[in-house]
């Protein structure tokens, strides 16, 4: 696989799963060819307004994925498109086609604007994926999944992935049984919809409170944990301190920060997490 790819992708079909989710599927080069695996993330380029098709820097000769970004931040800020991350939904490799699925949130911003008005034809950049970011699931007797609904992508390529005779439960806080989902597993899997009503996706307690209250059963339990990252914090620090689980049966990570964007700047608390995902993957590349 050619690593971090940049191409254009193309919409060719756009369809809406739930009043906050919609899959769009894309066309374009490389689609037929890239490695896939469960929780797979790419970058997705936007274009900024007045522009059909986002300006991206040419790719890298040497793959070097630093040098690129350099290039794309060379790049003015009122043409430079705004940079995303999203989970590979579905690769169909036959036709070249890749499934999105985009949350669509309330008073989003311009990944939400753009999918909104999405229709065959539209053009956005990708970059990536990259399998130095694959991580399959730790060894373990069962499997935890919680996250909110910007998770659920994710969520749902791991349910799909797990083999029969595996077991799994999923906590999965949307906003009411509207946007609830099936999944297509081998697996014996128990998912939990966990419904916060009116309130903002980030301000309650719902998930953390799911996840609290599970009963857990015997055998050694392998978490994943995403969503919006002060709710992964809370629920990382349960598992770890209430539940006893070594830090190593812990995958974390913040998709999202309230009252913050991707293009706003890390926290003291997002700069400690990174520094602690590093630090758990070295450690378990060393054994």
């Amino acid at each position: 696989m050619e690593e971090n790819p940049v191409s254009l992708i193309h919409v060719t079909h756009v369809r809406r799963l739930s009043p906050h989710m919609v899959r769009i599927t894309f066309g374009g080069a490389g689609l037929d060819t890239f490695a896939t695996w469960p929780d797979q993330q790419l970058k997705l380029c936007f274009p900024r307004p007045g522009q059909s098709v986002p300006r991206l820097p040419e790719p890298d000769p040497d793959g070097d994925a630093m040098r690129w970004y350099q290039a794309l931040l060379a790049i003015p800020e009122d043409e430079r498109p705004y940079m995303r991350s999203y989970t590979v939904r579905a690769h169909h490799p036959e036709q070249h086609l890749i499934d999105i699925d985009f949350l669509l949130h309330d008073n989003g911003g311009p990944a939400t604007r753009w999918a909104l008005s999405a229709r065959p034809g539209d053009t956005l950049g990708r970059y990536g994926p990259s399998a130095v970011y694959a991580r399959p699931l730790g060894d373990a007797d069962w499997y935890l999944f919680a996250g909110d609904q910007s998770a659920l992508p994710a969520i749902g390529t791991l349910l799909e992935s797990l083999p029969e005779g595996a077991r799994a439960a999923a906590y999965i806080e949307v906003a009411d049984a509207a946007e609830e989902q099936r999944f297509a597993t081998r697996a014996e899997v128990t998912v939990h919809w966990v419904h916060r009503g009116a309130v903002p996706p980030g301000h309650g307690d719902a998930l953390v409170r799911a996840v609290r209250g599970a009963a857990f059963g015997p055998g050694r339990v392998f978490a994943w944990l995403a969503g919006e990252a002060g709710t992964v914090r809370t629920l990382r620090r349960h598992l770890l301190q209430e539940r006893g689980l070594d830090k190593r049966s812990v995958d974390f990570t913040g998709y999202w920060r309230l009252k913050l964007t991707q293009d706003d700047a890390p926290t003291a608390e997002d700069l400690a997490e990174a520094q602690e995902r590093l630090a758990q993957a070295q450690e378990e590349q060393r054994g």
